[in-house]
């Protein structure tokens, strides 16, 4: 494979300069999506393999960034570079950065199915489980890889007033869509429906009963949750209209 002079160069200076880093994604409440950075005395190149054609395109797309660019690119995902880091670490950090919100990681596209959490952290993922058409629309910036979009969306989940004041202008149209996204009505296709949330103490008589003043009920699943004192199941009810 035939490396280019534009890798090649920066990543002698990086390898000697900069130190590894790492991030985790890990949003809050308090901010927008979040990632925490650490330092070790790994090589960088133990992160990422830069002879990777995959590496290598989004390293390209980073290099003609300016350091106030990627920084506010960061800044923006709740990244911080330490302030040892020149203006070459930023931007390989922002390769990683951008390739974990892509998907494009070694280890995040094994096709294996995600567990959906027990419970949420944030708004943010809540809606990303919850809400098919956000997710949906997320999905598609994500494929574009319009990464400041990504970080509105994810910011205007976690803090919508502030998102809006910051973003209102600029992304007016991107928040109309997100709302709308959120407020979607699934489209109902089968009588069946699981459900979730129901008090243990209730039993399954006492749920299937609740679920009965709906309407008529074909087929009734039950069951208590191993992780929660709550109920959780299956019900088909004679009719699409009561699903």
């Amino acid at each position: 494979m035939v490396r280019t002079l534009s890798i090649a160069l920066p990543l002698a200076m990086a390898v000697s300069q900069a130190s590894a880093w790492s991030s985790t994604l890990g949003y809050n409440t308090k901010s927008s999506t979040s990632f925490v950075a650490r330092t070790s005395s790994t090589a960088l190149p133990m992160a990422l393999d830069y002879n990777d054609p995959v590496v290598a395109e989004e390293f390209n797309a980073v290099q003609p960034l300016s350091y106030e660019e990627v920084e506010e690119e960061l800044m923006m995902s709740g990244v911080r570079g330490s302030p040892d880091m020149n203006e070459m670490d930023l931007k390989l950090m922002l390769v990683e950065l951008r390739m974990r919100l892509a998907g494009k990681m070694p280890g995040q596209t094994t096709g294996e199915k995600k567990k959906k959490p027990a419970s949420y952290s944030t708004k943010f993922e809540e809606a990303l489980w919850e809400k098919p058409m956000f997710e949906e629309l997320y999905n598609g910036l994500k494929a574009k890889g319009d990464h400041n979009a990504m970080n509105v969306a994810a910011e205007y989940l976690n803090g919508p007033d502030i998102a809006t004041a910051r973003y209102g202008k600029t992304y007016k149209r991107l928040l109309a869509d997100i709302e709308e996204a959120l407020n979607a009505k699934k489209e109902v296709t089968s009588p069946t429906v699981t459900f979730k949330g129901f008090p243990a103490n209730m039993g399954e008589m006492g749920c299937k009963m609740t679920l009965e003043a709906l309407g008529e009920i074909a087929e009734f699943e039950c069951s208590e949750s191993e992780d929660f004192p709550i109920l959780e199941g299956k019900v088909t009810f004679e009719d699409l209209e009561t699903a």
